[in-house]
């Protein structure tokens, strides 16, 4: 059983946010160890901690990650990384990036969705769902993510987006009178359909508009 963990402070702030889905990541590798299965491909734990610390440590691979001819130097890099003990692995991701790294200052706008989803392909992959944990505060923050990245996350496609008790974004194609599909879930689910992972959401409109929304390949 998850609770909620409260933040210092007076506001819940994207940078809060992002700190907080580190520490609870950092926390379920601690109790799942380094070979537990994770929602990405191929990856275990130890996989996907390796990942983070090449992310936020490494740029010079890291760019691999958007240019296909660098994939081979990021996969060496954390096959190297990987292979050190699993408590330093766990405390270079709770550390997070150097001091010398942008990133470090810029927590809740690089790392806000990484740290999400990425708890989620671990939590989810044991069949332990987290969304009881995130109280309404962080919720908010994760919809203005929805609606500050969703015109690049569906850029393909006309939709309009319904989170109850959150609100609702509609796409300039969705206003142009294309056919629509409605997708209606959480923050949470609308971020995981966004990046490809099992989401939550339904899914509705024009059976045409459905497929072909439900056949496009979404990840980060």
């Amino acid at each position: 059983m998850y609770v909620c963990v409260p933040y210092r402070g007076f506001m819940t702030s994207a940078q809060a946010v992002a700190r907080r889905e580190r520490e609870l990541l950092c926390s379920a590798f601690e109790r799942l160890g380094p070979d537990a299965p994770t929602l990405c491909d191929g990856w275990r734990t130890r996989d996907l901690a390796a990942h983070l610390i090449a992310r936020e440590s490494r740029p010079d691979a890291a760019a691999g990650l958007v240019i296909p001819a660098l994939r081979d130097r990021l996969n060496n890099v954390m096959t190297t990384i990987g292979a050190k003990p699993w408590p330093e692995l766990v405390n270079l991701v709770r550390n997070g990036p150097p001091a010398w790294s942008p990133m470090r200052y810029t927590e809740g706008l690089a790392n806000l969705v990484e740290f999400v989803v990425h708890r989620e392909d671990v939590l989810r992959a044991q069949g332990e769902p987290t969304l009881e944990d995130r109280d309404r505060d962080t919720m908010s923050v994760l919809w203005q993510r929805v609606n500050m990245s969703a015109a690049l996350m569906f850029r393909h496609d006309a939709v309009d987006i319904v989170c109850p008790d959150f609100g609702h974004w509609r796409s300039r194609r969705s206003r142009s009178g294309m056919l629509t599909v409605t997708i209606t879930g959480s923050p949470v689910e609308v971020l995981l359909l966004a990046t490809g992972r099992p989401h939550r959401c339904s899914i509705d409109g024009d059976p045409q508009a459905r497929a072909e929304f439900e056949q496009r390949r979404r990840a980060i």
